[in-house]
């Protein structure tokens, strides 16, 4: 049997042009050495990140002694899981290779040169830039979206620095690395494609290498059940089978039914002898995607699916640093937000294991893009073979995985290159990745995997004949909003699929605290601009506040009505989108995490704390919901949105009241919503005709789900004092803070954080009408001052702080 022995936990580290020598972690990388060796100040505060620069230019090294102290075998490999980036082995002074792509494993034959004596392991990585501007030198320059080499590097795009990222351009051994010894043979590969119709349906795949030529075989179990039995002669090294699974369950996304899972074993044999073993669970799906006429329509088990999606990037600029706990934590988060998919966007990595195993458990779709973003990528060597080796290897390695439902060839790529005018700078004239997108890409999905679709790009309209971001075909990236205007021209399309679109927001206010120590802490002031990375970022912040509230009296209010819009901004695009189904057959909100602390677009800051957003998402991508919308004839409707398995029927009252609660008009109906689908009920003249457009809001209900309509923007909205009550009461494990209001109450934010670092709660803004009440279930580790609710800025309104905006 192969037997296993862990190479990870303590390494030397050293910088090979000395001076620097100190313990060092595997899996790790450079960065997190120096800073757990006290060399390294943590560069997420101020503008440490400029400071620590160096460490991405220096070339390093990391040694140990290792040994084969297990049982005698005929083979001893040496395996990497994964190499930050540039690399060179030794093993005993021999030279094992030189290795230049973070996306692949590596695994050498030492049989040779171990024993049970320790010999020394040494892995010089050389700068990412080192090697990037070699290759840039060797093939020409290339256009992109960001002043740094990272489309000449098979490395995560990111670490160069991105719009919502600092560079930290890491080295290192950021995977597991093993020893494995084995005999006669062991499972190079196993590729299983589970699909459903009817019954399941297993085309498995399984590749050997070999010490010696004799008749082999290998055992498929189902849940301890063996389903197959494929044949390996001597000097056969594959083999492959198609197999009836019988009678299983389907694996379903979120909100469709359960995710079935299955234990699926492999089983290598000699005669009676178990020689190695696999094993993974995986469910039975199948997955298309209806590009009908433009369109966009993912279908699982043969049912159209809207897709509640959130843009995934790396959680951690050194993603060496996470485990399957945080993976399950951030993941369980998007589940609990109403999510049923997550893209895995281009310019990061090919997530761990772990990530995949969650989502399969938990029902979450992953669109898993291949890792090109944001700029033209060489297709000469020595790139071209670093892309299809990384690409096989990936579609293989997560092949078992029931969420994965598809493969996107890049992030932005075939969109960017005219728009950004790249044929006109220097290198737009020579290769820049269509041949990877629209030959290489689909022809290994095609062999290796196809069971799940793919597609060429995000956007792509499926074809040169329309532009790539057309919103009449296929996918969309809906960014001329953030970057140019109000957001409430979101509703001047329904594109087909949104798979990119959001505003920003800045973190919570102790992330932002915590990272930034400038004081007075302006909006403007020096660390804050550090920590945001958008173009403009902070002035189409301000302009995308000035015509709904005005301009922020300080910071506090900044920071407030900021998060606020960042609500209003995705709520409007969400909801109007919903309303399109199934024309607009899903969204995709850019970004669900950060990686450290920013100003961004995500729902959770780089600390891991819920901006509003995060809350806001819960009813947006609620199964059913409620959204008054705007029409061309300058009517308004109420669109009752039903994405579950039962019809939606009910009354549905649409009322006309006044900030103190009085009814001026109203309407009733019964409603009946079939399963998956939209209604539009017009809102009649009688009500939705204000009589005073500053003083009066619409309120529509449908059992539990409520939508509001204003008439006017809130600064021109004229809101009373609401009369809030706040009475606090601490419970095991924190507070319990009920607020109750007089009359209308905006958005109605309790900060957590404010009272204690650790203090979480379960909502964001709440809206309370006249006579309602809420309560903020605040949560913490450690007892809490129930005084400090009523501290400045920790319970606030809309309505308090327009008071104070100028």
């Amino acid at each position: 049997m192969l037997q296993v022995e862990d190479l990870g936990g303590a390494w030397e580290l050293r910088a090979e042009s000395g001076g620097i020598t100190l313990p060092a972690t595997v899996p790790g990388c450079v960065h997190t050495d120096l800073m757990n060796g006290g060399r390294l100040e943590d560069p997420f505060l101020d503008d440490n990140e400029a400071a620590v620069a160096w460490v991405g230019r220096t070339d390093w090294r990391y040694n140990r002694d290792v040994a084969w102290n297990g049982p005698e075998h005929e083979r001893i490999d040496l395996v990497f899981e994964g190499l930050d980036t540039v690399a060179a082995i030794e093993l005993d002074g021999t030279a094992l290779d030189a290795t230049r792509n973070m996306h692949r494993s590596y695994r050498y034959d030492v049989t040779t040169l171990l024993d049970g004596t320790p010999r020394p392991l040494t892995v010089r990585f050389t700068s990412a830039y080192t090697e990037a501007e070699r290759v840039r030198d060797l093939v020409g320059p290339r256009p992109n979206a960001y002043p740094e080499p990272f489309n000449f590097i098979r490395k995560m795009a990111c670490s160069f620095g991105w719009d919502w990222g600092p560079t930290l351009v890491t080295a290192g051994i950021w995977r597991p690395v093993r020893l494995e010894g084995w005999s006669t043979a062991r499972l190079a590969e196993v590729r299983p494609l589970a699909t459903y119709d009817g019954t399941g349906r297993l085309d498995v795949t399984v590749g050997v290498e070999r010490t010696r030529e004799r008749d082999l075989h290998a055992r498929v179990l189902l849940d301890g059940r063996e389903i197959a039995v494929l044949q390996l002669p001597a000097g056969a090294t594959l083999a492959q089978a198609v197999v009836d699974a019988g009678d299983v369950t389907p694996w379903q996304p979120r909100g469709y039914g359960e995710p079935a899972l299955y234990d699926l074993t492999v089983e290598l044999l000699d005669g009676g002898h178990v020689l190695d073993r696999w094993q993974r669970r995986t469910g039975f799906r199948t997955v298309e995607i209806d590009r009908t006429d433009g369109g966009f329509v993912f279908h699982l088990n043969g049912k159209p699916v809207f897709v509640r999606g959130v843009n995934w990037i790396p959680d951690d600029i050194f993603p060496s640093r996470m485990t399957r706990e945080r993976y399950e934590r951030r993941l369980r988060e998007a589940a609990d937000a109403g999510v049923n998919l997550i893209r895995v966007w281009g310019g990061g990595i090919y997530e761990d294991r772990a990530f995949y195993e969650v989502c399969d458990e938990l029902g979450l779709m992953v669109w898993q893009d291949f890792l090109f973003a944001c700029a033209c990528y060489p297709e000469e060597e020595p790139l071209a073979s670093e892309v299809a080796a990384e690409a096989r290897e990936n579609v293989v390695r997560l092949a078992p995985h029931p969420s994965l439902v598809t493969w996107n060839g890049n992030n932005e790529n075939l969109w960017l290159r005219e728009p950004c005018g790249w044929p006109e700078q220097p290198g737009g004239d020579l290769s820049w990745g269509e041949t990877y997108y629209l030959r290489t890409l689909p022809a290994i999905v095609a062999e290796l995997d196809p069971s799940r679709p793919y597609q060429a790009g995000s956007p792509w309209s499926g074809s040169w004949d329309h532009p790539p971001n057309d919103p009449d075909h296929q996918t969309f990236h809906s960014w001329d909003v953030w970057n140019r205007q109000d957001y409430l021209h979101y509703r001047d399309s329904a594109p087909r699929f949104v798979a990119e679109f959001g505003w920003q927001a800045p973190p919570a206010w102790t992330t932002l605290r915590d990272a930034v120590s400038d004081e007075p802490l302006l909006p403007d002031s020096p660390g804050v601009l550090h920590h945001q990375k958008a173009e403009d970022g902070n002035g189409k912040l301000a302009r995308g506040l000035a015509p709904h509230f005005g301009t922020p009296a300080d910071t506090e209010a900044w920071h407030y009505l900021t998060q606020l819009n960042q609500v209003r901004a995705v709520r409007t695009g969400i909801e109007h989108w919903r309303s399109h189904w199934p024309r607009t057959a899903g969204t995709i909100v850019w970004q669900l995490n950060d990686l450290w602390p920013v100003t961004s677009w995500a729902a959770i800051d780089g600390a891991g704390r819920h901006k509003p957003l995060y809350f806001a998402l819960r009813e947006l991508y609620a199964d059913r919901a409620l959204t008054i919308q705007p029409g061309d004839d300058g009517g308004l409707t109420v669109a009752v949105l039903n994405d579950h398995a039962d019809e939606w029927t009910g009354t549905l009252l649409i009322e006309r009241q006044d900030t103190g609660g009085e009814v001026r008009a109203t309407v009733t109906g019964r409603v009946s919503v079939a399963a998956r689908s939209v209604a539009l009920v017009p809102v009649p003249d009688a009500v939705a005709g204000f009589g005073d457009p500053a003083g009066e809001l619409l309120v529509a209900r449908l059992e539990e789900a409520r939508a509001l309509w204003f008439a006017v923007e809130d600064r021109d909205f004229a809101y009373d004092d609401p009369g809030l009550t706040v009475d606090v009461e601490a419970v095991a494990g924190g507070l319990d803070v009920r607020v109750q209001a007089v009359a209308l109450a905006r958005d109605v934010l309790l900060q957590p954080d404010r009272i204690h670092p650790r203090a979480v709660t379960d909502r964001g803004f709440v809206t309370l009408l006249a006579g309602e009440s809420t309560v903020y279930h605040v949560r913490a580790p450690i007892e809490l001052d129930a005084g400090l609710v009523k501290a400045p800025w920790v319970l606030t309104d809309l309505s308090s702080v327009l008071r104070r905006t100028p």
